[in-house]
């Protein structure tokens, strides 16, 4: 099972990227800016999405993907472990999310 590990190895494995705490849990930063956040309670993890795709992913796949109320206003999703397909899907949204906040200079080079 995909767990709040294997999130914090892959996101440490794109370029540039720090951990950081605040809120009393783990976030990940490239630039400076957050692109993650994994919650205290390890079933979940929050990602960078524009909020007019937020919507549709929701729709789209609810059991997945889910804003909680306080986080409604941002520009932020959150992703359920257990429903990931496997870590090429993991992977594959950490890297979007990562992409979002990264510097041209990096994300021209990842490939």
């Amino acid at each position: 099972m995909i767990n709040a590990d294997d999130v914090r190895r892959i996101a440490l494995s794109l370029p540039e990227t720090v951990e950081k705490e605040a809120w009393d849990i783990p976030t990940f930063r490239v630039a400076g800016k957050m692109f993650i956040t994994v919650p205290d309670d390890g079933t979940s993890f929050a990602v960078r999405c524009p909020r007019h795709e937020r919507a549709e992913l929701i729709a789209a796949e609810p059991e997945k993907f889910w804003v909680p109320p306080h986080e409604a206003a941002s520009a932020w999703v959150r992703v359920r472990l257990a429903a990931l397909e496997d870590l090429d899907e993991l992977r594959d949204i950490l890297v979007d999310s990562w992409r979002q906040a990264a510097p041209e200079r990096l994300t021209d080079a990842l490939s």
